[in-house]
């Protein structure tokens, strides 16, 4: 009771750092603007579903690569063989074996083609991603006298990580071109690249401009025969057919006579002779000389400006052009002409980018979701305010005055770590609110205990913080346990989700202890009460004595049927699987007019032939949902078809406010990541609790968490909602909060089977069971008056993620009392003494009245 000052000027100094940091994300624009440079001036960062913008997941196309490695290796060879060595010579390509065939005109020179084509593994090509010293190719003889250059493994996976690089310069390049403010752009996993644009909402036009490869080079179109006749006749060697803009197709040669690299400057402008938008163009000092030497060799003939493997236009070269600079013409508006100009001012992509995952959230819809966040969180934080009041009296007052506190915390500390705050994060918070509570119930329940005991007030306070602490520290680092593989194995919202909520069981720890104890010390001191009223509405009458191990065989039957029953209906019936899981396109909608006609806008859509479409109310009157299957052909059908629906139901009268488009490749790995991060959190809080107690608690503890999971799986089942990413956030959270509520029993039981040695196991259950009661009651009282504020006022978005936490308070606080403890008893534990003697006392626990429990 006895605060040292050092302690005294920590919890002040906490509070008020946490208060200065917290502070600017609630300030106008106006104050920050004249806020002292010498105070913490960041904001929270909000993320792409509360503030808007795009978010898209890229993925190196590693056919792509292959095929223009091959081509590479067949033009290099062929220069090898034929010009530098004179050795004539057949080349084929193989996509499946990823290789090249040589055939050689005179077989007899197979050794001297041999040692000349070693050379490929010496070239820049083969080495510039291969700085590891893998070997990239395996040149060898076959045995019908040809030569087989083929890729390694080895090689591309070297080759597509150091592409993934060079990508990210490139997309950083071009999004600051756009002029937006903050993207995110980081590599994920070995071949893929996570972009996210706040406020950018244009995200069609984000895509175009991030994913096209914009890849300009310059080919001389080949005399004297047409595309059509190399066709029907056969392509001459070393010449390709690529198609072009006018929709018709040129015959040009493989060999690149100048590469877009060269560019050093491209602008959009307009050509006042033909009266049509260009792009102007200027090459460097050496793609100049280069530009000037082919065409002034090259007068009279026609020359191909290609982009994308698309010819875009091929002129004739009337006159050297010197000046090293020059217009690509086309089918260009302003609006396609700038954004060229802006790729090719950005530089070409190394390789072809597939768009495997995006989510795009309007400026509207996050602001739906701020308004309703909040919304949620003030009501909820009224509803656990006045309960603690209700239930406590003065001592609920200081319980929430140390809850306030920890919110307060939970904003600084984000501002402070540069974290991200999303929908579900904003969840986390509430979430935290009223199991923040728990911490003190805990507290508050084990003075009274003491008191009860015989202690003095100030024996009882101080013995009941130091004998709480044990176990709101077991319940919490389960809790956290779950937390931390939320976010090294989850992504964008869930990982917000999983930041606020281990966030909030560090500050429940610091403010439940620390600050309450200082509270509650200082107010001691102050009032010299003559006597301590805890509780001022007692929910659960003192001396309760239910006998609950009676009924565990009924619980525990009841328990299997219901869990049967959840098994067989997820069987039968599956789960209503969101595109996370399942993959494919959903977009919100809604209509100018102020009301939806699903039954029209499905009309609509199904002359689309994107396979099933579904189309059902979302929220409010106004509002639809739009879900399309994953199109076969690969992540561009899929764009496509996003594309095709959105001009359908913007011709319909509607405006999209999201989309949301998973690859079956990510919702796979998902699934698989989903499973893997519930069996590390079930192994990594069973080891936990083997280490803090005893084998038989651990297994008893996985067990009644099986129970849950597996019940909440029933919920999804039977009612139909959503099964998406956010419901492994909502599972693994009901397991961290089923967890915390068995911890605070098995606690108990330890404590009393030391205690008391001459009551058999069954009577120390009930006991314990029985005097954890209020504790168990209250704090899934204030969860779930907090879980209902997000249920009714949180939003669609979050709905069935909210509606399984409600459920998951309920099999949790179920399961604890009758599937956790009573399966102490099946697996053999008894109630001995420990090796030190302890347990002397044989009385039973006396209540707050006086009466034994």
């Amino acid at each position: 009771m006895q605060f040292s000052p050092v302690r005294t000027a920590t919890i002040i100094a906490v509070t008020l750092l946490g208060i200065l940091f917290a502070l600017p994300s609630f300030l106008p624009q106006s104050v920050r603007d004249v806020w002292p440079s010498w105070l913490p001036s960041q904001t929270i960062v909000l993320g792409l579903d509360l503030q808007g913008g795009s978010h898209l997941l890229l993925e190196v196309n590693q056919d792509s690569i292959v095929t223009e490695r091959l081509s590479d290796l067949r033009r290099d060879a062929r220069t090898i063989l034929a010009n530098d060595n004179g050795i004539g010579n057949l080349i084929t390509t193989d996509p499946v074996t990823r290789s090249i065939s040589v055939e050689l005109t005179d077989p007899t020179q197979s050794a001297a083609a041999l040692t000349a084509l070693e050379g490929l593994q010496n070239a820049v090509g083969s080495t510039l991603f291969s700085n590891s010293g893998v070997q990239e190719l395996t040149i060898e003889p076959a045995a019908d006298g040809k030569i087989t250059i083929a890729l390694t493994q080895q090689g591309i996976d070297d080759r597509m990580s150091a592409l993934v690089a060079q990508s990210i310069e490139v997309i950083r390049n071009r999004i600051d071109e756009l002029g937006t403010t903050e993207p995110t752009i980081q590599r994920q996993g070995t071949n893929r690249v996570l972009v996210q644009v706040p406020g950018f909402g244009d995200s069609t036009r984000l895509k175009d401009i991030i994913s096209r490869t914009a890849r300009l080079t310059f080919h001389m179109v080949y005399p004297g025969m047409t595309a059509a006749q190399a066709e029907a006749q056969g392509l001459p060697a070393g010449t390709m057919i690529l198609p072009s803009q006018d929709g018709g197709s040129e015959l040009l040669y493989e060999d690149v006579a100048l590469g877009g690299e060269s560019l050093v400057d491209a602008q959009p402008s307009y050509d006042q002779q033909r009266s049509m938008p260009v792009v102007s163009f200027r090459f460097d000092t050496r793609g100049a000389i280069t530009f000037g030497q082919i065409t002034s060799a090259n007068v009279g003939k026609r020359f191909a400006i290609v982009l994308d493997n698309q010819v875009i236009t091929a002129p004739v070269i009337q006159s050297p052009i010197t000046g090293g600079s020059g217009q690509i013409s086309g089918s260009f508006t302003t609006a396609t002409a700038n954004d060229l100009a802006v790729l090719l001012r950005g530089g070409a992509l190394p390789a072809t980018l597939d768009i495997v995952e995006e989510r795009s959230v309007s400026a509207g819809l996050g602001a739906d979701s701020i308004r309703a966040g909040i919304t949620a969180g003030i009501i909820g934080a009224i509803a656990v305010i006045v309960f603690m009041v209700v239930a406590y009296g003065l001592f609920g007052v200081f319980a929430n005055i140390a809850v306030l506190l920890n919110v307060v915390l939970i904003l600084a500390a984000l501002s402070m770590l540069g974290a991200t705050l999303t929908l579900p994060g904003i969840a986390g918070i509430v979430l935290t609110i009223g199991m923040a509570v728990d911490a003190n119930v805990l507290i508050y329940e084990r003075i009274r205990e003491e008191l009860a005991a015989g202690r003095s007030k100030i024996s009882a306070i101080e013995s009941g913080f130091q004998r709480a602490m044990s176990t709101i520290l077991d319940a919490n680092i389960t809790t956290l346990i779950a937390a931390v593989v939320l976010f090294y194995l989850g992504s964008g919202p869930v990982q917000g989700f999983a930041v606020t909520l281990a966030l909030g069981i560090l500050t429940t720890l610091f403010t439940a202890y620390m600050v309450t104890l200082f509270i509650v010390g200082r107010w001691y001191n102050w009032a010299r009460p003559k006597t301590l009223k805890i509780q001022l509405v007692r929910l659960i009458p003192d001396g309760t004595n239910f006998s609950f191990m009676a009924i565990r065989k009924y619980a525990l039957a009841f328990s299997v049927i219901t869990s049967l029953l959840s098994l067989g209906w997820f069987g039968y019936h599956g789960l209503n699987l969101g595109i996370d899981f399942r993959g494919g396109s959903s977009m919100e909608i809604q209509a100018t007019d102020g009301t939806a006609d699903p039954a029209a806008i499905r009309g609509a859509l199904s002359s689309l032939d994107l396979g099933e479409v579904q189309v059902q109310g979302f929220g409010e009157a106004d509002r639809l949902l739009v879900r399309v299957q994953t199109q076969d052909g690969g992540a561009s059908a899929q764009q496509e078809a996003v594309a095709k629906v959105q001009s359908t139901v913007e011709a319909a009268g509607y405006v999209t406010r999201g989309t949301e488009t998973v690859g079956p490749t990510v919702s796979s790995e998902l699934a698989v990541t989903g499973a893997i991060g519930l069996g590390v959190a079930l192994l990594g809080i069973m080891i936990y609790l083997w280490f803090r107690f005893e084998w038989q608690f651990a297994v008893g503890a996985i067990i009644s968490t099986g129970h849950d999971v597996v019940l909440t799986i029933g919920l999804f089942a039977f009612a139909g909602l959503e099964f998406n990413a956010s419901s492994i956030a909502a599972i693994l959270t009901i397991v961290g909060y089923s967890l915390n509520d068995t911890v605070v029993i098995y606690d108990r039981i330890r404590e009393y089977r030391l205690k008391y040695k001459k009551i058999g196991l069954p009577e120390i259950i009930d006991i314990s069971i029985n005097s954890t009661l209020p504790r168990t009651i209250l704090t899934a009282s204030t969860t779930f008056l907090a879980l209902m504020a997000l249920v009714v006022f949180g939003g669609d978005v979050i709905r069935s993620f909210t509606i399984s936490m409600a459920w998951g308070v309920f099999v949790g606080t179920y399961s604890s009392i009758f599937i956790a403890s009573p399966i102490l008893i099946y697996f053999g534990l008894t109630t001995r003494l420990d090796k030190a003697g302890e347990g002397k006392d044989d009385q039973l626990p006396k209540s707050a009245d006086g009466a034994s429990v």
